[in-house]
């Protein structure tokens, strides 16, 4: 009651029930939270020359002079600069009567001093001249109502980390305004009006306008920042230029090879995952080469078919499997791809061949093949195709093919025979296809990878769909030069069989230094960088033709942002994903192992409600544990 009294003032006839209805109210009012208190810095200093908002500093100049003439897209170099500012264009309309009066006496003015000069004889003044033609332009225009005259105002506000930096962000805009004779210089003792005139909150407290009419403004406006924004296709990400979005169809491109560098963990296989989950939704077939058994989960939950690939595996893919021939190919043209592409596995299994070994190899896999006659005349798709044991024992019985038959005795007797000896069983009638070589031992990785790939073109051969081949990890065929040369055979037959051929990889050097590294490249319509390594990053600008802006781009950028070119644009991108396809498409073990978590502790309380709905009997009033 003490307390009570003193609040209340004297005069006050309240009651005390009436000063504990307000009281409450008055304090949770004075202690609401608002959005400005939310959004209001920390700190705020107001400088002559900068503002300090909490730890960054901030600095408004304005556009005071223009040119005569205004070319399109004169600002984007503004816009498109890799600096954090804001800028506000404000335009007030001005009457036009009251400007043909103003322009009127100008006429008047400019002509009075023209025919002053005649008088006396001078020489004529060009810039009286150009100013009369001008007037005389405007006015009509105005007249006719095909221009109309404003009071413009461009104001642009820039922010640092030092006031070192905003100096010399400063002076790189005004170099590049003056460049095209604008000129701007800062707000000195009006940085704060500076600063709100640039909130997005429409009001103009600088109020520093320059006239100019609607084709001067019209050239003005920030619409012309590089995008990749298409009517269709997929997100790959966001705009880090200006926040759009870049909406891409990879199909409407000559063709639909890409290719991704990117150091570890930059966010390369969750790009890609990102990618492969969108195109799914939007129908195209996807086949995946995954080293690192980075996509089982992401196959296991759209219902995709995931195969593991290694020596002691029930999955299988026998190397001497035919595609059916299409209706514009002949069974010969199958059969003689099919054999050049066996000898190109060879090579890699049993570490190159002489010219020799070579020739009796061609010879004996033609013998074998016809074994079980198939031969460029007859209708093999109906046939069982050969083993690898049928071919050692061609070889065997091979004038000069004895060695190789030897060679091979470990792939056909050995502890390598349960990888490569056995009939194909493995079933690709699903939308997402997955094989992984992880637990393939390192000495047979690139083999596995490239009878992996060779099976993937026969199937994609055999029936023509929108499809992307994924390789991941395209370094280890990249290091034998019989895989680099088969990954590059793909890559510029995929267009004929409506497939986009995505490679990967996080070993830049071995990679562009294969002579099919830079070929790849050039095939591959798209192109995502993402962060670079300083001992990798001069070959990247060699191969791309990098800025420098562009190249500390990309050593400074954070996981999941770099560059993306499609055909002749590029532009900085930053992969954004949604909650839920993060959960499928994550690859940071930390957050693995909090949804493995999160995995048992709901199976093991579902199981306890299970158990506990059991041990409950109607009738009574005990509620089971959950």
């Amino acid at each position: 009651m003490a307390i009570l009294d003193l609040l209340k003032p004297k005069e006050s006839k309240k009651t005390e029930q009436e000063v504990l209805a307000v009281f409450p109210q008055e304090i949770f009012e004075q202690g609401e939270l608002t959005l400005k208190d939310i959004v209001s810095p920390s700190a705020l200093e107001v400088n002559p020359s900068f503002l300090r908002l909490g730890e960054k500093f901030s600095r408004t100049i304005f556009v005071f002079s223009y040119p005569r003439y205004l070319h399109t897209n004169w600002f984007s170099p503004i816009i498109n600069m890799d600096r954090v500012f804001d800028i506000s264009l404000f335009v007030h309309p001005i009457d036009t009567s009251t400007i043909l009066k103003d322009l009127r006496k100008q006429v008047a003015r400019v002509q009075s001093q023209i025919v002053d000069r005649e008088e006396k004889g001078l020489v004529r003044d060009p810039i009286l001249d150009t100013a009369y033609r001008d007037l005389e332009d405007l006015r009509d225009k105005l007249q006719q109502a095909q221009e109309r005259l404003f009071n413009f105002g461009l104001y642009i506000t820039m922010y640092a980390d030092a006031e070192e930096e905003l100096n010399k962000t400063e002076g790189q805009i005004r170099t590049i305004l003056e460049s095209k004779l604008v000129y701007a210089k800062p707000a000195l003792f009006q940085q704060e009006e500076g600063f709100n005139s640039t909130l997005p909150i429409n009001n103009d407290q600088l109020l520093i306008h320059t006239y100019l009419n609607s084709a001067a403004i019209s050239s003005t406006f920030p619409f012309v920042s590089f995008d990749l924004t298409s009517n269709k296709g997929i997100l790959y990400g966001i705009n880090r230029h200006n926040n759009s979005l870049i909406l891409f169809d990879r199909f409407s491109l000559p063709n639909a090879n890409s290719i991704t560098f990117a150091t570890s963990g930059a966010g390369k296989s969750y790009a890609t995952k990102l990618e492969v989950l969108r195109s799914l939704m939007f129908g195209v077939d996807v086949l995946i080469i995954d080293p690192e058994r980075e996509y089982q989960f992401l196959a296991e939950t759209v219902g995709g078919s995931y195969f593991n690939i290694s020596l002691t595996s029930q999955h299988h893919i026998n190397p001497f499997d035919l595609p059916p021939p299409r209706d514009d190919e002949s069974p010969a043209d199958v059969l003689r791809s099919n054999i050049i592409s066996i000898i190109g596995l060879f090579r890699i299994m049993l570490g190159g061949l002489s010219p020799e070994e070579d020739s009796v190899l061609d010879r004996a896999i033609t013998e074998t093949y016809a074994s079980r006659d198939i031969t460029p005349e007859t209708d093999f798709s109906k046939t069982t195709p050969p083993l690898l044991s049928d071919l050692a024992l061609v070889l065997a019985n091979t004038e000069g093919g004895e060695s190789l038959a030897t060679r091979l005795k470990k792939y056909t007797e050995g502890t390598w025979a349960g990888f490569i000896n056995q009939h194909t069983n493995v079933d690709v009638r699903n939308r997402l296809i997955v094989f992984s070589v992880r637990d393939m031992e390192e000495e047979l990785r690139d083999v596995a990878m490239y009878i992996v790939l060779h099976f993937i073109w026969n199937t994609v051969r055999a029936e023509l769909k929108k499809r992307l081949l994924v390789v991941d990890e395209a370094w280890w065929l990249m290091r034998r030069e019989d895989g680099a040369s088969f990954l590059y055979s793909i890559a510029k037959r995929a267009r004929k069989y409506y497939l986009g051929l995505t490679t990967i990889t996080q070993d830049v050097a071995d990679f562009m230094e294969s002579p099919y590294g830079k070929p790849i490249v050039t095939n591959s319509s798209i192109q995502l960088l993402l962060k670079q390594s300083p001992a990798t990053i001069q070959k990247l600008v060699e191969t791309f033709n990098l800025t420098e802006e562009e190249k500390f781009l990309l050593l400074e950028s954070e996981v999941g942002e770099g560059m993306f070119f499609a055909g002749l644009k590029h532009v900085a991108i930053k992969i954004i994903a949604s909650y839920t396809e993060d959960q499928i498409i994550t690859s940071d073990p930390a957050q693995l192992l909090l949804i493995k978590k999160a995995k048992e502790e709901f199976s093991e309380q579902h199981a306890t409600q299970e158990s506990g709905s059991k041990n409950y009997e109607p009738g009574t009033a005990k509620v089971p544990n959950s």
